[in-house]
């Protein structure tokens, strides 16, 4: 909602909001009392009002969004540019939330705004509430569902460990905050259950952020409460803007924990995958294949090559080329979907794979198989074959991925000496 007395400055900054926050829903009010007419229906995310208003001014908004049941945790902002001391003091009194520059200009409030919005953001995820107080318990947790969030409450700190433990790190059944009373009856208190979550769990401040209330008279232990790993705390009786306040801030941290988790996924999936096929590449291979194979006491390594690629560009053009590497990639990751194999793209037209529990008559086996369907693909209505070398552990005194490779390749090579089209088994020479 935004709040300005300036059809014109409403206009602008309404046109500049939509164009930067396309799913925004915004609502343009010239006074306080058309804008009491809307928030008596509708709930805002983020309010903006200009300080001078006709009638009613911008703090006396402000008072009558704290009144309200809907509204009174929504984010004020007030816009001025001649905000003196006195009038910042009244403003926080009264609720504002912050203040913003006029003279900074329209684009900078849309900045502004696009930051309160991101910082304030509705309430979403998952709460561990651990109270063994039946009252208290039903009252807070009523409170937590009015505002979107989701509950699970138990009564003590082993059962909550439980939970933690069965619910492990997938989104889908994670928990986003803990939210425990210090104190609890029973063998582990709250701030045991604390400890067992940094200790045991090995989650920490960021990965699972706790709050933890206690009592009133008990300043003695907040120290204790730091240093056991919570985040923050509140005191008993709970004021509700203080523990949204504190659960908002919690929520962002895991928000934040989030974001920067799919990111570094995201840059580890790019880094290691082939752009081209879509396979895992040659800095994958090397980086996590030697943990592979040091797990496997029995797997062999294959070498393939698709046969005279080079030719096929010349004839085709590489972006024909580039489609049969493709295709084969596609090919490969499809057929070998559902088995404990360790596929990658070696470089150029090879292709790399690791058969966990295969000797190497196994391996060959699934080589020949290979062979003959790569034969019936004909991508981009090219007919194409492949040589493949196989190799094993067997026999290595110390298994080491390079002198597997090595030995996969010389097999290859005796495919191709051998007219192409073929699987070799690697023979140590003697």
């Amino acid at each position: 909602m935004i709040v300005d007395r300036s059809e014109v400055a409403r206009s602008i900054i309404a046109h500049i909001l939509q164009k930067e926050m396309q799913n925004a829903y915004i609502v343009t009010c010239g006074s306080a009392e058309e804008a009491l007419e809307y928030l008596h229906r509708e709930k805002f995310d983020l309010i903006t009002t200009a300080l001078l208003l006709p009638g009613l001014d911008g703090l006396d908004l402000c008072h009558e969004v704290r009144k309200s049941d809907k509204q009174h945790l929504t984010p004020v902002i007030v816009v001025s540019s001649d905000a003196d001391t006195r009038l910042l003091r009244e403003g926080f009194s009264a609720g504002v939330t912050d203040y913003f520059n006029k003279s900074l200009g329209y684009r900078k409030l849309v900045e502004f705004i696009k930051d309160v919005s991101q910082r304030h953001a509705g309430l979403v995820g998952k709460i561990l509430y651990v109270e063994d107080s039946t009252s208290t318990a039903k009252t807070t947790q009523g409170l937590l569902q009015n505002h979107g969030l989701q509950i699970t409450h138990v009564t003590n700190a082993e059962e909550a460990l439980e939970l933690l433990k069965a619910s492990g790190s997938e989104a889908e059944t994670s928990f986003d905050v803990v939210f425990t009373d210090f104190f609890l009856e029973g063998p582990m208190t709250g701030g045991d259950l604390l400890y067992a979550i940094r200790t045991q769990l090995h989650l920490s401040r960021q990965e699972l952020p706790v709050l933890v209330v206690t009592v009133q008279d008990n300043e003695a232990c907040q120290a204790d409460i730091f240093h056991a790993g919570a985040n923050d705390f509140i005191m008993k009786p709970v004021i509700e803007e203080v523990l949204m306040a504190r659960l908002k801030s919690l929520l962002l941290i895991k928000h934040q924990y989030n974001v920067l988790q799919r990111f570094s996924r995201d840059m580890f999936q790019l880094a290691t995958t082939d752009a081209l096929t879509g396979v895992k590449n040659k800095e994958y291979l090397f980086s996590d294949g030697p943990e592979y194979l040091k797990k496997q006491k029995q797997l062999c390594l294959m070498m393939l090559d698709i046969d005279h690629l080079e030719e096929i560009n010349e004839q085709r053009g590489h972006i024909t080329g580039d489609h049969i590497l493709h295709s084969v990639g596609r090919f490969l990751q499809h057929y070998f979907e559902n088995k404990n194999a360790f596929l990658s793209r070696f470089g150029g037209k090879k292709f790399t794979l690791m058969l966990a529990n295969h000797d190497l008559q196994a391996g060959y086996e699934v080589a020949e198989d290979l062979r003959r369907r790569v034969l019936q693909l004909q991508p981009e209505n090219v007919e194409i074959s492949a040589s493949i070398g196989i190799a094993d552990i067997e026999g290595m005194q110390k298994p080491s991925l390079n002198a597997l490779i090595a030995n996969a390749d010389n097999a290859l090579h005796l495919a191709k000496e051998r007219g192409f089209n073929r699987c070799e088994l690697y023979q140590p020479t003697t």
